[in-house]
């Protein structure tokens, strides 16, 4: 399941970027993201966001050049140890 997750928050993340709230699409993007971190952390706990977050900030550093550390916030309320 999570090589899965890791494909589906790569591209969301990847779209959400190259985007930055331009199209139609990008609230329910955003919003999967979102969801994608509370099913990280119902199966795993905090370190599995953060093994998550890490794989993909990455992924996105070295396939786009971007940086992802601005979007961290958006999981923020999912558990008390994750604040960014």
């Amino acid at each position: 399941m999570d090589a899965y997750l890791e494909e589906e928050l790569y591209d969301l993340m990847t779209f959400c970027i190259q985007n930055t709230g331009n199209s139609s699409d990008y609230n329910s993007k955003k919003e999967r993201i979102l969801e994608i971190g509370k099913e990280l952390y119902n199966d795993g706990g905090a370190d599995a966001m953060e093994n998550m977050y890490f794989a993909i900030q990455n992924r996105i550093k070295e396939e786009i050049q971007k940086d992802i550390k601005p979007y961290r916030f958006w999981w923020n309320g999912i558990t008390d140890k994750w604040k960014y």
